[in-house]
């Protein structure tokens, strides 16, 4: 057949245009990162579309079309962060990621929220003296002249803790929006004075979103716990149910908060998204925040390849502090995330609160548990008790049913009972609506091994209690040796001043960093376990489908609780020390934390064995001597470009990493000589000498070193007295780690160096591994 001629122009121009544009089929959305701008930090809206159409034009050069580059762009990061994200297909992502100019390509890789909520502050640290003292927060003025930005779920707006009762004019630095331009029933105030959302990044992985998603409005809970704990107001009368009565209050109670929402509904397990983290950073500096408070994360990966890091360094380098939690895969080594040194990175212990509920068994044994539940079985009326194991459903096995998973119990062996299941895999709270479905009366939750005593008090839709391993064993060794097995759970009590705390959770990710094992993280610890903050109304306190309860604070566990904790001190010393850096922020933090628990011993991990500082950083965190740490570890950027350069980058990259002229030293500075506040040498052969700056931010004095030798390893500190004249004079030590022994130190080892006026205490670990 002859095709006509308009025929075969059209078949020639389809044919064109299939061969010039992108495969969305294989197309993927990516990252590319082009470092700092130049531009001063007064932007005009011709200044910004300038930077968009640069962007246009440098992704239309590999693609052949100013046009398809514009549609493939969904973000343009034109105020402090250079670089834009879009969908390309790998080949062209592979061609730009090898232009000079380019610093990094990466895909725009989802990551995870730091609560244990799913599965499995209010600055509640009174009782284990880490409670600001009412005169160091008068003294900083409640931290009312910083502005604390939260990266999360957004924020209910209506809670009481983001009210602005008493509250002075916004402050005028500010330049912050609030994006309620899609949810007119959204508002901020002199409290929360700004609230954005970015969500293009995770259109672009799932597809085209409806207008709901344009707000900045909290429909999860997260967001509003973590920012309120932060910062939030003072509101009398908070409990959960009742329980944990008292004000709540954040770390920062009259700061200034803002809310940028970068994490949406899960996708593959992922809800927040490389491409929307680097756009809410890049407005965040933008917008004017003092903290910045970033309770996600993913799996480790190089700086310039780590959403998260790049955001935190360009906040850093204008003088922003930046708070991130440590994660949730602990207790495992190696499995942190949010390693970078410009990081204050937070793992999670326990508080010295308990919301006691007791299993009273038929033997009259009595067993320890803790839950929320909003309804209880009556007093001392005894039920009988059977295993998830012994109710399994037909074609299940015991294992499954055990977890009490969807479809795994038989409802006419639960009915009328109390059921007990064992903790793993499925969500704590969703085993409890499973033991409902079946007709249990009541559940307890029991840890397995690796939990060890940690235990969480959720808000059950029965009346349950959650033990640890030890108490579960003695409950399942009970069941299978009686006949008849029967037992009662008590309601839930309040109490306070317990003992041990903090202790780490056993959710709490630990070091050593996979990717830079020199520098120890986390840096701090702080409390992260059964933390009562405000919370949406949009879900029920489970997060589940089925739970049509409300409240207004709900207790939630999980490093996305300990990094608000950290964030909310950071706000005080913000407002108490403003000329400080971030770093001697971080410094006055670790410098000052405790490694000992409310008995005077030192911090368990979840198993009651001692745990380390692979586990708690410098310690657990202590507001009061945080205020007034007598010296500080400073750090300018240029030290952390320093770094940078020691691990390879070469100088072009690392110039427009920082966009500043740049050369690295040569040779490359030992890794090891970071002036952290702490000291790791991972692989120490024979012996080394380390060095570290110490700055006066207190009176004048005298300070002498005190060390607490790893075992197998000698130290030795010269100088070995400090004395400073004045206020801001630095003095430079040195420390010489030495092998005792051949055998010495083949696994880890821990000390401490503590320099001393009597007055303060200045202790930094020492983290030692033979080569």
């Amino acid at each position: 057949m002859r095709l006509s001629s308009p025929a075969l122009f059209l078949l020639s121009f389809l044919l064109l245009y299939i061969v010039q544009r992108p495969t969305y089929a294989t197309q993927k959305s990516y990252v590319v990162y082009l470092g700092a701008h130049s531009h001063g930090p007064e932007l005009s809206s011709v200044d910004i579309n300038r930077i968009t159409e640069s962007h246009y034009e440098f992704l239309g050069s590999f693609l052949a079309s100013l046009d398809v580059a514009k549609e493939s762009i969904f973000y343009s990061y034109t105020r402090h962060i250079n670089g834009f994200a879009a969908t390309l297909d790998d080949q062209v992502a592979a061609e730009i990621a090898k232009h000079p100019k380019v610093v990094s390509v990466f895909l725009n890789k989802g990551r995870k929220l730091h609560t244990t909520r799913s599965w499995d502050f209010i600055m509640e640290l009174d009782h284990v003296g880490s409670n600001p003292s009412s005169s160091i927060w008068k003294k900083a003025r409640y931290g009312e002249d910083t502005i604390i930005g939260n990266l999360d779920t957004g924020v209910w707006p209506k809670s009481r803790s983001f009210s602005d009762e008493k509250l002075g004019p916004i402050p005028s630095k500010w330049k912050g929006i609030c994006q309620n331009d899609t949810d007119s029933g959204f508002h901020c105030n002199r409290k929360l004075i700004g609230a954005r959302y970015f969500n293009k990044g995770y259109a672009s992985v799932v597809g085209p979103l409806n207008s709901s998603f344009n707000t900045p409005r909290d429909n999860d809970g997260h967001g509003t716990h973590t920012l309120s704990t932060a910062g939030g107001n003072f509101v009398s009368g908070a409990s959960v149910f009742g329980f944990g009565k008292g004000t709540a209050r954040g770390g920062s109670p009259k700061a200034r908060v803002a809310a940028y929402k970068v994490c949406w509904p899960p996708v593959g397990g992922n809800e927040c998204f490389d491409a929307d983290i680097v756009a809410a950073f890049d407005m965040a500096i933008h917008d004017g925040v003092d903290v910045l408070s970033v309770s996600l994360g993913g799996q480790p990966t190089f700086f310039f390849n780590d959403s998260v890091a790049i955001g935190s360094f360009h906040a850093v380098k204008h003088g922003i502090v930046v708070i991130c939690s440590a994660g949730n895969s602990g207790p495992g080594a190696g499995t942190l995330s949010n390693f970078a040194p410009w990081q204050i990175t937070v793992g999670a212990s326990t508080m010295d609160r308990e919301f006691n509920s007791y299993v009273i068994l038929g033997n009259k044994v009595q067993l320890k548990g803790q839950s929320l539940s909003s309804t209880a079985l009556p007093s001392n009326k005894f039920y009988p008790l059977i295993s998830a194991a012994d109710a399994k459903a037909a074609n299940v096995s015991a294992e499954e049913a055990l977890l009490c998973k969807n479809g795994t119990l038989d409802p006419r062996k639960v009915k009328g009972k109390i059921l007990v299941c064992l903790r793993g895999q499925n969500a704590r709270v969703d085993k409890g609506l499973q033991a409902q479905f079946a007709g249990a009366l009541g559940m307890i939750l029991a840890n397995n091994e690796i939990n060890g005593n940690e235990i969480t008090a959720d808000a059950h839709v029965l009346p349950a209690t959650h033990v640890n391993f030890t108490n579960g064993v003695s409950i399942f060794t009970y069941i299978n040796r009686t006949k008849s097995p029967k037992a009662c759970i008590t309601r839930v009590t309040t109490l306070l001043g317990t003992k041990p705390a903090p202790f780490m959770a056993a959710f709490s990710s630990k070091g050593p960093s996979t990717i830079t094992p020199e520098i120890l993280k986390p840096d701090i610890t702080a409390p992260g376990v059964n933390v009562i903050a405000a919370y949406t109304e949009a879900q029920g306190p489970t997060n589940q489908i089925f739970d049509k309860r409300r409240v207004k604070f709900n207790s939630v566990s999980g490093t996305s609780m300990s990094c608000p904790h950290v964030s909310g001190i950071a706000g005080l010393l913000k407002t108490l020390h403003p000329t400080w850096s971030p770093a001697a922020i971080k410094s006055a933090i670790m410098t000052t934390a405790t490694i000992l628990d409310n008995n005077g011993e030192p911090v368990m991990n979840a198993s009651y064995f001692k745990a380390t500082p692979f586990s708690y950083g410098a310690g657990h965190v202590r507001p009061n001597s945080a205020m007034d740490p007598g010296l500080v570890y400073d750090l300018p950027v240029n030290d952390y470009l320093n770094f940078i350069c020691a691990l390879g980058y070469n100088e072009t990259l690392v110039s427009i990493f920082s966009d500043d002229p740049y050369n690295c030293p040569k040779p490359p500075i030992s890794l090891t000589n970071l002036n952290y506040p702490s000291i790791t040498v991972p692989k120490l052969s024979h012996s080394i000498t380390v060095t570290r700056k110490l700055k006066n931010v207190g009176s004048p004095g005298t300070y002498r070193a005190d060390v607490q030798e790893p075992s197998g390893i000698s130290v030795i500190v010269k100088p070995t007295s400090l004395k400073f004249k004045k206020v801001g004079e630095e003095k430079t030590f040195y420390v010489t780690l030495k092998v005792k022994e051949a055998k010495a130190a083949e696994d880890y080892v821990f000390g401490n160096l503590i320099w001393s006026d009597e007055k303060h205490y200045v202790r930094s670990p020492i983290v030692v591994k033979t080569a």
